[in-house]
């Protein structure tokens, strides 16, 4: 009985998850966004481990920015909360993505009688749904980049003392790279579907905000390797000592013990100011400017180091690390491998985009330039069409020099586009030029005076309707009058429809039968006096 309710809790749980999920998750395009920020600011982030060790220059031991783990853990903690909430918003994408495979299975009695439950012989087959359509690469990125790693590293870091500190500290400084991997590439499959909706210039921006952060991480590495290149020391010279152990446990300033560190000892083995033609005891490489400038002691404070060490980074970058001398050591000569090829292919890469960014914007400024030259022929067709006089064509055409800012909009229509430009003077002038001759024709509008007129005429606006496109739609009533200036007017009527000469009528017949109106005649004098409640008038050509 137990089992059974357990099943049937869990497929209450399964069907009821997309629903309560649906309201609380955001959009697609939202979740890559903040995908993409918290990444960043993660990567941001994790640098910050790498500045808690220190170096305590009295006494020779290794000491630990408590207050610098504090805030790192915290902020740490807080970007990991948006990996979390992805994960759930993936898992919901795969368990609605298998409800609905499920449910269509269904017949539809059995959807009105279990419309939301899941049976328990569906479990399985909703299992493998599931697995199947969920999406892998992803999810797993997302539960790598939340993983605590640097939490976890740090702490390791802190407690190698031992003799067999080499190999250990191989394998820290492996993960230590390799956690970048998941950010990285999570922060690829989130920004492909953002450059399809970002504008060019922002990503340009964000491109150049990534070989910034690269420097950043760079000098954050070499501050921390610098640590470790003199522990190296450390150990090597406590090899030669009678005890080692004891030697090697008066490394961390922390630590409880009794054993004092050997101050003049160490000062033998590992001694940095070297003169220029004597042989260096311990080959430092390109960590050698670190421990020369006190940076990675407990002198300076935190905003000192997080500078140096950027400007470090950021000039080794540009240089693709040519001037980096290098020790023996392999672990070094691989970092500075890495720098170079970190500063190549960013290069390469910023360069790319702003090479691409440049040929789009002269491809689009082309574009424009053609559609601008087209609009302006189309423009002098226009007033030469409409016989507008030579000073307002002149007129006009200077305005258009001045402005070509209703030439590069969507729009086809030349007087709306004219109406976007002129000024108010002219476009009441355009107004009565095109339009008082038509008012004229109609036939109750001849008795009224020209002032009434020009009234009439400064309360129209140009419009442009599409080809088909329905202006009245039947058992509508007629609410505006028409004054075509071009195109066509095609009136469909299903019923008899009085001619224009008197004592006729025109019988549609079987068949609507349209009746044009060419452009330069107003419509509301013939509608208003046979149009039927039937009647439907449909633009045939682009008009104004």
């Amino acid at each position: 009985m137990s089992v059974q309710r357990c099943v049937d809790d869990l497929t209450k749980i399964i069907s009821d998850a997309p629903g309560k999920l649906a309201r609380c998750l955001p959009s697609d395009s939202f979740w890559n966004m903040m995908i993409v920020i918290s990444c960043v600011i993660a990567i941001s982030l994790d640098p910050l481990f790498l500045y808690i060790p220190f170096i305590d220059e009295g006494k020779r031991c290794l000491g630990m920015d408590t207050r610098l783990w504090n805030v790192a853990l915290i902020l740490r903690s807080l970007t990991d909360i948006t990996f979390v909430v992805d994960i759930g918003y993936q898992i919901y994408e795969g368990l609605n993505q298998a409800y609905k495979e499920i449910n269509g299975r269904k017949s539809d009695w059995q959807k009105d009688w279990q419309p939301t439950l899941i049976r328990r012989d569906e479990i399985i087959p909703f299992a493998k749904i599931f697995a199947r359509d969920l999406t892998w690469c992803p999810l797993v990125t997302d539960l790598l980049s939340a993983f605590p790693m640097p939490q976890l590293l740090m702490n390791v870091f802190f407690k190698m003392w031992w003799s067999g500190y080499s190999e250990p500290r191989k394998i820290v400084n492996f993960f230590l790279l390799i956690q970048y991997l998941p950010r990285i590439y999570r922060i690829i499959l989130a920004s492909s579907e953002l450059t399809r909706t970002i504008k060019i210039w922002i990503k340009s921006l964000f491109n150049f905000f990534l070989y910034l952060l690269a420097s950043h991480v760079i000098g954050a590495f070499w501050y921390f390797y610098s640590i470790e290149r003199e522990t190296l020391c450390w150990h090597q010279a406590c090899q030669n000592q009678i005890d080692p152990e004891r030697c090697m446990s008066t490394f961390y300033c922390d630590r409880d013990n009794s054993a004092q560190p050997n101050i003049t000892f160490f000062d033998e083995h590992c001694n940095i100011d070297v003169p220029y033609n004597a042989t260096e005891p311990f080959k430092y490489g390109i960590f050698l400017d670190s421990l020369k400038s006190g940076i990675a002691g407990n002198n300076y404070d935190f905003h000192t180091k997080l500078c140096y060490s950027f400007w470090w980074g950021l000039r080794n970058l540009s240089n693709f690390g040519t001037n980096l001398a290098t020790s023996h050591s392999m672990w070094e000569n691989l970092f500075a491998i890495q720098i170079s090829l970190t500063g190549l292919l960013l290069f390469v890469y910023l360069i790319g985009n702003v090479q691409t960014f440049i040929q789009m914007r002269t491809t689009q400024s082309e574009e424009i330039r053609k559609k601008i030259e087209f609009k302006k022929e189309a423009t002098d067709m226009w007033m030469e069409k409409n016989a507008i006089p030579d000073d307002e064509r002149k007129e006009i055409r200077k305005m258009i020099k001045r402005s070509d800012r209703h030439l590069e909009g969507d729009k086809d229509s030349v007087l709306e586009n004219l109406f976007n430009v002129v000024p108010g003077y002219m476009q009441k002038f355009l107004k009565h030029f095109l339009c008082m001759k038509i008012l004229k024709e109609v036939d109750l509008l001849q008795l009224m005076d020209d002032s009434v007129l020009k009234m009439m005429c400064d309360c129209l606006k140009p419009v442009t309707y599409a080809v088909d496109h329905i202006i009245f739609p039947k058992e509508h009533p007629i609410d505006r009058m028409l004054l075509i200036i071009e195109g066509t007017v095609l009136t469909y009527s299903i019923t008899p429809i009085p001619s224009l000469t008197p004592g006729e009528e025109k019988d549609s017949g079987a068949a609507p039968s349209p009746f044009p109106i060419n452009g330069h005649q107003a419509t509301w004098e013939r509608w208003c006096l046979w149009r039927r409640a039937s009647d439907v008038g449909i633009a045939q050509e682009n008009w104004d």
